[in-house]
Formats: C-alpha cells, sequence, structure tokens
C-alpha cells in the first residue's frame, strides 16, 4: 500500500504540470488536496510503524495496586525467587510512578564473554540470586561470584571454567543456610524432611550450589567460595556415575539451576535432541546438601528402584530426562518435574511403554524419597519435541465458588497453559482431547487425540492459513506463500514424515525455560513467548553421513543421521523468508497479560523491536516494534510492574502490569537472555533491579555484564 500511494503522491504532484502541458487550466488546488491526503495518510503509517499496539487491548487499568507488606521478604533466594518460582518481589519502592528515573547504581563485568551468536556454544542465560548484600551470579563456564548488592563489588569469584563442545550456560544457582529453620510439611500424609546438621560458624554453614555443564554438581561457601570439603570428593559430585556413554561427548549435561528441597538437593539433567537412539539416560537424582551422598535416584525406566546402579550399569538408556529447572513445595514435601520426552523426539517406534508414560509429563515426586505421587502428561507420544520447558509457578487458584485451591501453572512450547492441583495432579481448568492427523512413517505410534488446554487462553499457537503470510517486500511475501503451500501443515500437532512439513511454535516455543511470573494481589499471570516455525523433513539416512555434535543449532541444511533409526534429518530450517524474516505475520515476540480469575487475556503487547537486527544479520538501526522472539524470562513487582529484557534488542523495560503500557526501557550494552530480579538492601532499604546482559541470540554482539538499576 506504501508503494502504490508513493506513485499516487508522484502522480498528483504531476497532475498540474500535465494539464497545463495540454493548454488546460493547471487544477492546482484539488491536485494538492490530493496529493497533501497521501502525504498526510503515509506519514501517519510509517509513524504508526514505530509505534506499539496492542494485539489486545487493556479494558481497563487491571486491578488496584496494593501497598507492599512490611515484613516483605527482600531476598531472592531461589531461582524463581520462591520455591514455587513466583519471579514476584514484594516491593513497591519502584513502581509506576517512579521507574522513570530509574537509572544504572552500578555495572559489573564477569570477564567470561559469552561467544555463541547461534545458541550451539557459550551464552548467558542467567537468573542471578541474591541473599542479605550478596549478589551471587554464575557465568557460562560456570565461574561463580559473589558481589556487594549495593555496589557491584567483588567479594570473592571461584573459576570452574567448565568446557565441553556445545552448549555452555549456567542459568541459575541454589542457596542453602543451615542456621535457618527448615518448613515442616503440613499437609497430612506428607514424608518428613530428612534433618542434617552443621556447627554454628564452621566453614559452609551458607552454601552455594551449582550444576556444571560437565556434569558435576558443586558445593561453595557462601561467605567465601571455597569449595566445601564435607560435599562429595573436596565440593564436588560426579553426575556422570551411573549415565554410561556420551556422558563425556556432550551428550549429557546440566544448564538448570539444581532444586534445593528442604535438604535434598535435585538435579535432572539435558540429554541432547535427536542424536542417536541410545543416549543417556534422564535420571533425576536426589543428594544430602551436607554430604552429596545420593538419598534417591528417580530413573524413568526403572522406576520403583530408587538405588544407583550396580558397578559397571547405568541408567536406563534413552529415557525421558528432566533438562528445565523444578520447583518445591515445603507444604507437601514434592519436587515438580518438567519431563522432556526419550530420544528421538522425531522417531519413536523404539520408544517403550515407560518411555511413552513419562514423556512430555508434570511428575510430582516425593523429595525425601524420590517416590512417585502423581504424573500428568500434555503431549502424547511426543513427535515434535514438545516437552515442558519450565519450572511450574503455584498459585492459590480462583475457583468459580469464590473458593481458592493450590495449583500450579505452566506453559508449553506448544503455546498451551495447564493448571493442575498441586495434591492430585488433575486439571483445574478444561482440558479437551482433540483428534489429530497420523504420519505416515511405517511402524512409528500415531496418537489419535491429543490435549487441548481449552479451559486457558493459548498463547502464539494459532493454525496459519495462506493469509497470515508475510514479508518486508512483496517478493519475500510471495516466496512465503510458495513454501507455505508447499509443505504438509495440519496445525499444532503436524507430523513430521518424509515429505516437507511445517511446526510451528517450533521446538524453541511458544513458552521456553524462563518461565512464568505472577501477581498473587492481582491474580495475573505473565507470559513471554516467541513464535517461529520449523520446516522438517526426514528421508533415508544416506550412507557416511556425520553423526549430530549434540548442538541444537537451526538451519541445518546437511542430511544429519538419526543414528538407530532409518532416517536422516534432511532439514530443520527456520520457516523464514529469503531475507530471514519469519514468513508468518509479526509479533513474533508478546508479553501477556492472564487474568486468572476470568482465565482469559487481559492484554497482549509486542514486546522488542528490529533497532538491533535485521534481514541477512544487518542491522536496522529502526526502532519498529513488531515484537521479537523472547528467551529468558520476566519478573512482577508489587509496584505494578513487569520487567522483561529477553529480546532481540538491547533493552530493559517496563511494562505497566494493568495495561501493558511501556513505562520505561534503558539501553544494555548488548542483548540479553537473562531474567531480572529485584531486591532491598538491608542496610539502606534501597531496591535494585539487576539483569546480566551477555548477548541475544542471533546477534554478533557478545559481552559478560551486570547491570544494576534504582532510584537515585
Amino acid at each position: 500500500m506504501l508503494t502504490l500511494a508513493g506513485i499516487a503522491l508522484l502522480v498528483a504532484l504531476s497532475y498540474p504540470l500535465l494539464r497545463r502541458a495540454r493548454g488546460l487550466s493547471p487544477a492546482r488546488g484539488p491536485a494538492l488536496a490530493v496529493a497533501a491526503i497521501l502525504a498526510v495518510g503515509t506519514g501517519d503509517t510509517v509513524w504508526g510503524m514505530f509505534q506499539p499496539h496492542p494485539i489486545v487491548a487493556a479494558q481497563d487499568h487491571g486491578p488496584a495496586l496494593t501497598p507492599a507488606p512490611k515484613d516483605a521478604a527482600s531476598n531472592w533466594a531461589h531461582y524463581g525467587n520462591t520455591p514455587g518460582a513466583s519471579r514476584f518481589v514484594a516491593l513497591d519502592q519502584i513502581n509506576r510512578d517512579t521507574v522513570r528515573d530509574l537509572q544504572v547504581a552500578w555495572t559489573y563485568r564477569t570477564g567470561d564473554i559469552a561467544d555463541s551468536p547461534t545458541g550451539n556454544g557459550a551464552e548467558d542465560q542467567l537468573t542471578p540470586l541474591q541473599v542479605g548484600d550478596r549478589v551471587f551470579v554464575c557465568t557460562p563456564h560456570n565461574n561463580v561470584i559473589a558481589l556487594e548488592a549495593a555496589t557491584g563489588k567483588e567479594l570473592w569469584k571461584t573459576e570452574i571454567n567448565a568446557k565441553q563442545k556445545k552448549w555452555m550456560r549456567c542459568r541459575g544457582l541454589a542457596y542453602f543456610d543451615a542456621a535457618q529453620t527448615i518448613e515442616a510439611p503440613s499437609v497430612p500424609g506428607s514424608t518428613p524432611v530428612v534433618p542434617v546438621v552443621v556447627a554454628a560458624g564452621a566453614a559452609c554453614e551458607r552454601r552455594i550450589l551449582m550444576n556444571s555443564i560437565q556434569a558435576e554438581l558443586i558445593a561453595l561457601d557462601a561467605d567465601t567460595g571455597a569449595f566445601c570439603a564435607d560435599f562429595g570428593t573436596n565440593g564436588r559430585v560426579d553426575l556422570k556415575q551411573g549415565i554410561g556413554k556420551g556422558a563425556d561427548a556432550g551428550e549429557y549435561s546440566l544448564t538448570s539451576a539444581p532444586t534445593l528441597a528442604g535438604t535434598t538437593v535435585v538435579v535432572g539433567g539435558r540429554v541432547a535432541d535427536n542424536v542417536s537412539t541410545d543416549m543417556p539416560g534422564g535420571v533425576v537424582r536426589g543428594y544430602d546438601v551436607i554430604t552429596g551422598e545420593l538419598r534417591w535416584a528417580f530413573d524413568p525406566g526403572n522406576p520403583d528402584d530408587k538405588s544407583a546402579p550396580a558397578p559397571g550399569e547405568t541408567y536406563v538408556r534413552s529415557t525421558p530426562n528432566v533438562w528445565a529447572p523444578m520447583s518445591y513445595d515445603p507444604s507437601s514435601n514434592t519436587v515438580f518435574m518438567p519431563v522432556g520426552s526419550a530420544a528421538i523426539d522425531l522417531f519413536s517406534v523404539k520408544h517403550t511403554a515407560l518411555d511413552r508414560k513419562y514423556g512430555a509429563t508434570m511428575l510430582a515426586v516425593d523429595a525425601t524419597t524420590g517416590q512417585e505421587k502423581w504424573v500428568y502428561q500434555t503431549v502424547h507420544n511426543d513427535l515434535w519435541d514438545y516437552d515442558i520447558p519450565m519450572q511450574p509457578t503455584f498459585v492459590d487458584f480462583p475457583m468459580p465458588d469464590g473458593s481458592t485451591t493450590p495449583a500450579l501453572i505452566f506453559g508449553t512450547k506448544g503455546g498451551q497453559i495447564f493448571v493442575l492441583d498441586r495434591q492430585t495432579g488433575k486439571p483445574l481448568t478444561q482440558v479437551e482431547e482433540r483428534p489429530v492427523k497420523a504420519g505416515k512413517i511405517p511402524d512409528q505410534v500415531y496418537s489419535p487425540t491429543q490435549p487441548f488446554s481449552v479451559g486457558m487462553p493459548t498463547i502464539g499457537a494459532a493454525d496459519l492459513t495462506e493469509a497470515d503470510m508475510w514479508g518486508a517486500t512483496p517478493f519475500d511475501q510471495l516466496v512465503c506463500r510458495i513454501k507455505f503451500k508447499s509443505m504438509r501443515y495440519d496445525g499444532l500437532f503436524t507430523p513430521p514424515g518424509k515429505d516437507p512439513s511445517l511446526n510451528l511454535p517450533g521446538s524453541l516455543g511458544g513458552m521456553n525455560w524462563g518461565g512464568l511470573s505472577l501477581d498473587p494481589n492481582g491474580q495475573y499471570l505473565f507470559v513471554n513467548d516467541m513464535r517461529i516455525g520449523l520446516e522438517v523433513q526426514l528421508i533415508d539416512q544416506p550412507a557416511g553421513g556425520k553423526r549430530s555434535d549434540g548442538g541444537e543449532a537451526a538451519n541445518v541444511t546437511t542430511a544429519t543421521p538419526l543414528v538407530g533409526t532409518p532416517y536422516a534429518i534432511n532439514a530443520k530450517l527456520r520457516f523464514v523468508s529469503p531475507l530471514d524474516i519469519p514468513c508468518q505475520a509479526p509479533p513474533f515476540g508478546t508479553l501477556t497479560a492472564v487474568d486468572l480469575k476470568t482465565r482469559q487475556i487481559a492484554w497482549q503487547v509486542p514486546v522488542g523491536t528490529v533497532q538491533d537486527t535485521g534481514p541477512m544479520g544487518i542491522k536496522m538501526r529502526l526502532p519498529i516494534p513488531v515484537g521479537m522472539p523472547t528467551i529468558g524470562g520476566t519478573l512482577a513487582t508489587q509496584g505494578g510492574l513487569v520487567f522483561i529484557a529477553a529480546t532481540q534488542d538491547y533493552y530493559l523495560r517496563a511494562y505497566h502490569s494493568g495495561t501493558g503500557e511501556e513505562l520505561w526501557k534503558a539501553r544494555l550494552p548488548v542483548g540479553s537472555q537473562g531474567t531480572p530480579i529485584s531486591y532491598t538492601v538491608p542496610a539502606t532499604g534501597k531496591q535494585y533491579v539487576i539483569v546480566s546482559a551477555g548477548g541475544a541470540r542471533n546477534s554478533p554482539d557478545r559481552g559478560d555484564y551486570v547491570v544494576a538499576y534504582a532510584l537515585p
């Protein structure tokens, strides 16, 4: 339309000259009037390109704000702030009125620069911890640093310098203080928490725990950074024990924070996708927080045996794994595990009955014994890598009769939001089993139905049509339309096959490991997502094909064998135009508020601009708010704000939690894939918001920054 309007504007301006050349009166007035209308319309359209337009506009200003309680906790001592992952702080010094005055309070550089714009190597994806006057951070190579919370001054630094071939990151840490009273379970029938003792004032009375990408569980003295001599072997527990081959080849590693469950440290592990049918198993293990001794192992291939394998044996291989963070409920002494799928995602012929039971589920396990309490499945026989990618968030869920039920909420890569009763695992909102189409791979097991969480909004997973194809130019759109029409597409659960098919959302989501944040006062849930489709095709496996290295970069254009199957991946391409822009219409990433009382979207806005990205890797330098894919999480506050930095442009933003209006943003040195946190310093009561910035996905700009903001 802009092209046509430009041509029409030239015609209107030329019209008086053409009339005068024919000896007619110029008719300048009407011509200039038409030109003026076209110019204003064009200018208004161009101006509008730089204004964020809500996808779902807020109907009001949301729930009224309540003052922060005087005894509000000031520590961010867990990965999601609370054991139930609220990502909410009951602090309101920084609020809707004062946020415009936020400024940089301090900046710290870790010295460990992430080096992978593709996501295959080292990336910064940190959520820091804060306890008292200290902030704790970890780097992509598992170096751990303690900073003074008010100034960013380095207090200690322990260099691990862990490395592997692919997929290096440290998303977070865990903290344990032996001097603090352990909450006893209150739900009837719950097992007690195992007591532990550390002498007052002894080394490692307070300790930091970290999962290493080299498959170690590490304990450090939170006061000094020294390794805890009483934990494992000089502060380290080897998590490769019982895993078997592949543990040293980058096929098994740990990227999410460990979960502190009473006095048990629970760890899962990432198993590389789509490499081979013979891969490390997805065992989840619980260790004594003081000694590092194994308390239990939950092996999805042998769930009744809680002990370690005998010498020379391994946990059952290729089982569903828990790579994402977990949550813990002290009231019932239960760990909630988001479970992925068994190897290989695209080919499930060799999956066992237990693989099919535990794949793509939320699993509740007793934190003391490792015994299964319940399991709930969100995808049957997952062929799409639609595992549950995030820790669940706890909420007292409002019911129609005015009561509340202790619940957990989580999102999926398929754009679904599920709400389950924490005690039973039963859905609290409507879930329908809907028929889906089967594929044509011989001997493949196809589920005739899939669960759809219709009682909650679906985010970014509406079925595409040809009319949804988009492009920066008409030619761009033309190519996208041709690509769309040339692929098989049956909606969310389009099964992979030997013909090209479209998978949307792709294996990144939808929603991913950044998780959800919650305003428990207003009963608003905040969701960020990404919308990038994937082109998938299986071909007959060629002879001599190169085995996958365990990385997960997109745009794999060479045939990569799926070892142990007859097939190779011929294409795992992002569904993008020749200009490397997603083929479907924007937004490509949004921030959404869901009202838990109405179970409807309260507002939804695009988040992120093309300022620091663009076609063919060329930065556009234009803040056009089309909404960009988000990798990272959000922070909600009692001050009525939602913070997010997980976009491809280099900003930390604050949104009005009731309307989605952008109230403030600050330029970061590079992009961020971290989740912001907030806290107050005990000595001054001053509130800070901090975020790590190591570089955004698909951006060549890398960094090692931790940046703190506060009011003047």
